[in-house]
């Protein structure tokens, strides 16, 4: 398992979830992976556990991303320590759900912890991603494409909508360069977040979700750090400004 060996891979969001897939993943298959999240004991038991299956991560420790000088810093460290960047997956993110209606605050806080945060991060990344093989991966999520009925979530439908403009414009700037920008747009995805709502099953609201999904489950962690790592590796060199869907064909059932 080899497809990251020699590459330094920076992952934000390691404390769990999704992240920390990632992290346990891109280690096996050899990369140097820099981790961080606004939970530094998550992270550092991401850390523990890279580390116990033999993989090399360094724990960052609690950054928050949504700060442009804190997330300019972290980049900075990264490039003194290593020298270079080859992969930077920008899974962090932190959600609200919120209608229109409710205090503007919410909408702040879902620009602050959704979009800024892979703005700030690309920026201080980019100079250092310019040459052949640099790979970010970005995630959006499907309701980017799509409305949902069972949860408001206006300030989460124009963030994520937002990350794939990004991804899209950044991807055409950086391909001179050797800069390939694809986006993750996952579905449902069974997590810490979304695990004591969907615990409660029938009675909970996202079963009316899974009904509309033609695969009748949510996504697991290590199926969206798969296709990261395809994302990240030489396998996907031809690829940019791709939007990757994975959620078991819920947007194809429209």
């Amino acid at each position: 398992m080899s497809r990251l060996v020699g590459r330094v891979a920076l992952i934000t969001g390691t404390a769990g979830g999704q992240g920390r897939a990632a992290a346990l993943l891109f280690a096996t298959e050899g990369a140097t992976v820099v981790g961080c999240d606004l939970n530094a004991t998550g992270n550092a038991e991401t850390y523990e556990l890279v580390t116990a299956a033999g993989g090399t991560m360094v724990d960052s420790g609690a950054v928050d991303l949504g700060d442009p000088n804190a997330a300019a810093a972290w980049v900075a460290s990264v490039v003194e320590q290593f020298g270079k960047i080859d992969v930077l997956y920008n899974n962090a993110a932190s959600v609200r759900f919120a209608p229109l209606t409710s205090d503007i605050e919410n909408w702040h806080y879902a620009v602050r912890n959704e979009l800024d945060l892979v703005y700030f991060v690309c920026r201080a990344a980019w100079p250092h991603l310019k040459r052949p093989g640099a790979s970010i991966i970005n995630t959006s999520s499907n309701i980017a494409l799509r409305g949902i009925a069972q949860l408001p979530a206006v300030a989460h439908a124009a963030t994520k909508a937002g990350v794939l403009g990004v991804s899209r414009q950044l991807a055409i700037e950086g391909a001179p360069d050797g800069i390939r920008v694809n986006t993750i747009v996952p579905g449902l995805v069974n997590s810490p977040a979304t695990a004591p709502v969907l615990a409660l099953g029938e009675q909970g609201p996202l079963q009316a979700v899974i009904d509309a999904i033609p695969m009748r489950r949510p996504a697991e962690c290590s199926e969206i750090a798969e296709v990261a790592l395809f994302l990240a590796s030489a396998a996907s060199s031809y690829m940019t400004g791709a939007e990757l869907v994975v959620d078991g064909g819920h947007s194809a059932s429209l």
